[in-house]
């Protein structure tokens, strides 16, 4: 005859109320940390490629006006109409350049920072100096009515080390996360019969009007 489902769950409960509490953080810990290397091992390695661009005015324009339009050509370096110029000279399709490639401004100058991420070093160096490309190019076009050109301040160069977290750091961040859960699970674990009681009242001291009807009474 199996046991059934509630005697099964007391029994699990029983057997967690019996383990140390070092060994519920140990195995958190452990789990986390295994788990957090075995994803560092079997994620791919990603490599960061940055080119920059910096608008200039023309002589019918003002360092704020170029402060401006770098913002805006910031905001247009990831849309479709530069990544469709700019996958002919990258080689990838326009998805993987809309997944990979990402851009940055700074509020104090008139700088554009694209980079692209990829598995293969190359072909990141090769996505982010196509999407400058491309981007300077758009600019050219429209430099009649802003003003303003961009021109290249820096080609991506080959990472020489990747920006994925290594092996040895999502272990440890997986360690702690295991770590902190055990640490959770002995906040829930099932307390011993008899901790949950409600300690019993202290016992009154009699005022000085008890004290007195008990002597009067003897």
């Amino acid at each position: 005859m199996t046991d059934t489902p509630p005697r099964q769950r007391r029994l699990s409960l029983a057997r967690l109320r019996g383990l140390p509490l070092w060994s519920v953080l140990a195995a958190g810990t452990l789990a986390g940390g295994l788990l957090g290397g075995a994803y560092g091992l079997l994620t791919p390695s990603t490599y960061t490629a940055t080119s920059y661009v910096i608008a200039v005015p023309t002589g019918k324009s003002t360092p704020d006006a170029a402060l401006g339009f770098a913002q805006a050509y910031g905001r247009v370096a990831t849309q479709l109409a530069v990544l469709g110029d700019a996958q002919v000279y990258a080689g990838v399709p326009v998805h993987t350049l809309q997944r990979s490639v990402r851009s940055a401004t700074s509020p104090d100058a008139p700088m554009v920072a694209v980079s692209a991420t990829s598995s293969r070093p190359g072909l990141a160096v090769d996505m982010a100096n196509a999407v400058t490309r491309a981007l300077t190019r758009h600019a050219d076009d429209s430099r009649g009515n802003t003003n303003v050109r961009l021109v290249q301040f820096s080609r991506a160069v080959e990472p020489s080390e990747p920006t994925s977290a290594s092996p040895a750091v999502t272990g440890l961040v997986g360690a702690s996360a295991g770590g902190l859960l055990g640490g959770l699970a002995l906040l829930a674990r099932p307390r011993k019969a008899g901790q949950d009681d409600e300690p019993a009242p202290a016992p009154s001291v009699p005022g000085p009007a008890a004290a007195a009807d008990a002597r009067g009474q003897r």
